[in-house]
C-alpha cells in the first residue's frame, strides 16, 4: 500500500460548511444499485419459496406469511423456537445492463449479514461469513452478466453450526443468558441478547439485516474520510483529514478537501491522502445543556478535469472529552471533563429497540432520542449485549448533544482466545471504530459488560468444574481480548478517546471496592436490600443499577387478553423473565405502599415502586460529591414485558420516566437529612457551565399553601450548597407521615420556574 502525505497548512474558511456548492461541475458519481427487491426465502429442508423483505430477518418474514404467530403475544415465544434450528435460503434476481457491466469495478456490499452465511452469485461461491457486526465487500464484475443475475445467501443455523463443536471442546464457556447445557453464544459474533436475557425473549434470528447494494465505477472512489482532532483552543483548531482513496488507473485527478485542492498524479491502487486543516476561532460542540452541539460539514470530492467522480460529506464536532482517573483520599476518581469542564453524566443504559432489528424505523430512533432529552438525560450507554447501533442513532446523538458511552459487544460470558476468533473480533473492532470515531457524541469506549466481575464473583469455576489449568487459560483469553487486542486497536485508530476494559470493576456486594472505577449496584434488586441502601452504596461512577416495573395497561393489552391479567397467570409469568421479578416488586413495594387488590392496581403499584427506587438512588448518587455520574438500567425495551425500563417498547412512558425530568434536572434542589438526623436540609446542585442566579421559594403545601421561605441564591457549577435547613418538628414530623408536603421551586429573575419538586415522606426512607 502506498501512502501520500500532503503537509499543506491552510486556513479553512467558507467551504467547511454544507453551503459550499460546485453546481458548475457535472456530477457523475459512482452508480449505486440497491438490491432490496425480488427476494424470496425458504427453509433449506423444504424449499417452499415465499416473498421476503430485505433488509429483514427470517422471523418477520415468517410472521408476515402467517407461518409463525406474533412471538410477542401471550406465550407464542416458545412456539417459534424451532426457527433458530433451521437453515434458511434467501435469493433474488436483478438486471445488469451492458453499460453497467462495462464498468471496470462492480462491488457487492452487505452492510450486515446475520450471521453464518454462504454467498453465491450466478452459481459461483463468493464467500462465507461469520460475524453479524461486519460489513462485507466483494468485487463481483467477473461473476456478472448482461441481463438477469441470481444472488443466493444461505444462512446456517448458529445452533446447528456450533452445537457439536462446542460439545466436543474440553470445557464449556459460561453464558448465563442461555438456558441450555451447551452454551453457543460465546463462540459466535452475534448480538448476545438474541439468546435470551432477564428482560427479553430468546429470538435467534437469521437474515440480511442491513442494506445490500452494488457500486459501479471506473474512476477513483473515496472509500472513507477520517477526521483527527490534533489541537483545540478558543482561537485555533487543527484537524488532520485522512482520505482513503482507491485509484483504478493512473491519471491526472484532483482531490478537494473543503477549499483545499490536492493534485493526484501517477498514483494507483489504495492511497491514504492526509491534509492538515486549520480553523480559526472554532465553534465548539457542546452537550445540549451546556450550549449548542455545533457540527461542521466537510465536503470531500475527487475531480477528473472538471467532472466530480466521487464525493463524501462528513460531519464532525470540535470538542475535548477526558476521563479523569487520579488517586485521591478515597481511592481513584472516575469522572469526565467536556471541553475542560467537569461533566456529571446523568444517563441511561440502552438496549436494542426490538428483537427484530430491521423493523426499527428512523422515526422510532428520533422519538427515543427526543424522549431521552426531554427528561434531562445527557448520556446513553450502548450496552454490550446488543449491537453497534445504526448510523442514525449516533447522528441523532451528535445533533442533539447527547453523549454516548459505547460498549463493545461482549456481555456476561467468557470468550474464546484462539487465533481465528481473535482475528474475527479484531476486524469487528477495527470496522466499528472507523465507522464511529468521527462522531463527537461518543465519549468513551468500554470493553465488556460484567465479564470480569462475573468471573471473579459468580462462581463459574465451581459451577462448570474447571480445572486450575482451564481457569488459567480462560482468564488469559479474557486478558488477550480486553486488555490487549481491543485497547491496542483503539490506540492505533482512536487514541484520543478513553477506554475501560470492563464495567464494573468490582462486585457490588463489597463496599470497600467502591473506591475506583465504574460500579454496577444490584443490592436492592438481586439481594433484596431496602431502598435506603442506595445512599450507602455509592461508588466513583454508577454505571448500572435499577428496579423493575410493569408497562402501562395499554401495552399489556397488546400482548395479552383479559384472562391473563393476573401476576400468577402463565402469560404474565412467561413475560416476566427475571427469576425474582414479581415477588421482588411486591416485597419492596409493600415497604412503602398498600398491597394492591387487583391486577391493574398491581401495575400502578409496580410503577410507583420503581419510581421511588429511582428517586432514592438518583438523589443519593447526585448528593455524593465523589461520584462522577449515574446511568440507570434501563432506558427502553425490545419487546412488551415487565422490565427495568422507564420507557416501554412502544415508547410509552412509565411513571419513573416522567419523574426523571426533575430528578435529572441540571439545576436542582435535593432534600437530605443531616448526619445527626435532626434537620431537613435542601441542597442546591448545578450541573451547568456557569453560576446560576435564582430565587429559592419553599411552600408548605396544604389548605393555605403557606410560603415558608424565599431567598435569592447563587449556585456555582459542580458544587453542593446547603441553601435551607430546618429542625422544626412541626414541619418534619408531618412530612414523615405524609400529611404535609413542601414544594420547592427555583425561579429566574422574570419569575419563570426553572425547577420544581415536592418534598414528602418518601425523602425520609
Amino acid at each position: 500500500m502506498k501512502t501520500t502525505h500532503f503537509a499543506v497548512l491552510l486556513t479553512l474558511l467558507v467551504c467547511l460548511t454544507s453551503s459550499c456548492a460546485f453546481q458548475a461541475f457535472q456530477e457523475t458519481l459512482p452508480l449505486k444499485k440497491n438490491l432490496h427487491e425480488n427476494w424470496v426465502f425458504a427453509a433449506q429442508d423444504d424449499m417452499q419459496w415465499r416473498s421476503a423483505e430485505v433488509p429483514g430477518v427470517v422471523h418477520t418474514d415468517l410472521i408476515r406469511h402467517k407461518v409463525i404467530p406474533d412471538p410477542w403475544f401471550r406465550m407464542n415465544e416458545k412456539d417459534v423456537q424451532w426457527v433458530e434450528n433451521k437453515d434458511w435460503v434467501y435469493k433474488t434476481t436483478f438486471e445488469i445492463s451492458k453499460e453497467e457491466l462495462d464498468k471496470k469495478h462492480i462491488v457487492l456490499t452487505f452492510e450486515g449479514l446475520d450471521t453464518y452465511a454462504e454467498i453465491s452469485l450466478n452459481g459461483k461461491l463468493l464467500a462465507n461469513t461469520n460475524n453479524m457486526f461486519l460489513r462485507y465487500e466483494y468485487d463481483v464484475r467477473k461473476h456478472l452478466k448482461v441481463g438477469k443475475n441470481e444472488l443466493i445467501v444461505k444462512f446456517q443455523s448458529p445452533i446447528n453450526k456450533l452445537y457439536e463443536f462446542v460439545a466436543n471442546r474440553p470445557y464449556i464457556l459460561p453464558a448465563p443468558n442461555e438456558p441450555v447445557d451447551v452454551k453457543v453464544s460465546p463462540y459466535v459474533r452475534k448480538a448476545p441478547y438474541q439468546f435470551g436475557w432477564d428482560w427479553g425473549p430468546r429470538m435467534v434470528t437469521s437474515g440480511i439485516w442491513r442494506p445490500v447494494y452494488l457500486k459501479f465505477y471506473d474512476e477513483p472512489i473515496i472509500r472513507d474520510v477520517q477526521i483527527h482532532q490534533k489541537q483545540l483552543d478558543s482561537t485555533l483548531a487543527v484537524i488532520h483529514v485522512e482520505v482513503d482513496v482507491f485509484i483504478p488507473k493512473k491519471g491526472d485527478y484532483e482531490l478537494q478537501v473543503g477549499a483545499i485542492k490536492i493534485p493526484i498524479k501517477n498514483l494507483q491502487g489504495e492511497q491514504k491522502i492526509r491534509q492538515e486543516i486549520r480553523i480559526e476561532n472554532p465553534t465548539l460542540w457542546w452537550p445540549y445543556e451546556w450550549g449548542t452541539p455545533h457540527l461542521y460539514n466537510l465536503d470531500v470530492r475527487i475531480f477528473e478535469k472538471e467532472t466530480i467522480v466521487d464525493q463524501k460529506e462528513k460531519r464532525f464536532g470540535l470538542r475535548t472529552i477526558e476521563l479523569v482517573q487520579e488517586p485521591d483520599e478515597l481511592g481513584e476518581t472516575f469522572y469526565f471533563k467536556v471541553n475542560g469542564q467537569k461533566f456529571f453524566m446523568r444517563g441511561a443504559n440502552y438496549i436494542p429497540q426490538s428483537n427484530f432489528l430491521p423493523s426499527v424505523t428512523d422515526e422510532q430512533y428520533r422519538k427515543l432520542i427526543e424522549d431521552t432529552k426531554a427528561v434531562n438525560i445527557n448520556t446513553i450507554r450502548v450496552w454490550g449485549g446488543g449491537i453497534y447501533e445504526n448510523d442514525i442513532f449516533y447522528d441523532l446523538c451528535d445533533e442533539q448533544g447527547i453523549l454516548v458511552w459505547q460498549d463493545f459487544m461482549f456481555a456476561c460470558s467468557m470468550y474464546p482466545g484462539d487465533e481465528a476468533f481473535l482475528e474475527n473480533v479484531r476486524e469487528e473492532v477495527r470496522q466499528n471504530i472507523l465507522r464511529l470515531r468521527n462522531h463527537p457524541s461518543i465519549a468513551h469506549w468500554n470493553g465488556n459488560n460484567e465479564v470480569k466481575v462475573a468471573w471473579t464473583n459468580w462462581g463459574w469455576q465451581k459451577t462448570f468444574k474447571y480445572s486450575e489449568a482451564d481457569s488459567t487459560k480462560i482468564f488469559n483469553d479474557y486478558l488477550k481480548l480486553f486488555e490487549e487486542l481491543i485497547p491496542n486497536e483503539i490506540k492505533k485508530l482512536d487514541p484520543n478517546r478513553s477506554y475501560s476494559p470492563t464495567s464494573p470493576m468490582f462486585s457490588y456486594s463489597k463496599l470497600k471496592e467502591f473506591k475506583k472505577g465504574p460500579v454496577h449496584y444490584w443490592g436492592v434488586w438481586h439481594a433484596g436490600q431496602e431502598f435506603d441502601k442506595y445512599a450507602k452504596y455509592v461508588g466513583r461512577f454508577m454505571a448500572e443499577w435499577g428496579f423493575q416495573s410493569f408497562p402501562n395497561m395499554e401495552t399489556i393489552k397488546q400482548f395479552s387478553i383479559e384472562e391473563d391479567w393476573d401476576i400468577e397467570s402463565e402469560v404474565m409469568k412467561w413475560h416476566q423473565k427475571s427469576y425474582i421479578g414479581n415477588d421482588m416488586i411486591l416485597k419492596q413495594g409493600l415497604n412503602y405502599f398498600k398491597k394492591p387488590k387487583t391486577f391493574e392496581e398491581f401495575v400502578a403499584f409496580s410503577q410507583r415502586t420503581q419510581a421511588l427506587a429511582m428517586r432514592a438512588a438518583i438523589d443519593a448518587h447526585r448528593l455524593a460529591p465523589y461520584n462522577g455520574g449515574t446511568i440507570y438500567w434501563q432506558l427502553n425495551d425490545c419487546w412488551p414485558a415487565p422490565s427495568w425500563s422507564t420507557r416501554d417498547v412502544y415508547g410509552n412512558w412509565k411513571e419513573s420516566h416522567t419523574q426523571l425530568a426533575w430528578l435529572y434536572a441540571p439545576l436542582a434542589i435535593l432534600p437530605k437529612i443531616d448526619d445527626k438526623d435532626k434537620a431537613l436540609e435542601l441542597v442546591a446542585l448545578n450541573d451547568l457551565r456557569f453560576t446560576e442566579h435564582v430565587t429559592l421559594v419553599i411552600t408548605q403545601v396544604g389548605a393555605e399553601n403557606k410560603e415558608l421561605h424565599r431567598q435569592n441564591i447563587s449556585v456555582k457549577p459542580s458544587t453542593f450548597n446547603v441553601v435551607w435547613q430546618t429542625e422544626d418538628k412541626a414541619i418534619i414530623k408531618p412530612l414523615k407521615k405524609g400529611e404535609i408536603t413542601l414544594k420547592v421551586q427555583l425561579m429566574d429573575k422574570n419569575g419563570v420556574v426553572r425547577f420544581e419538586r415536592v418534598v414528602d415522606q418518601f425523602d425520609f426512607l
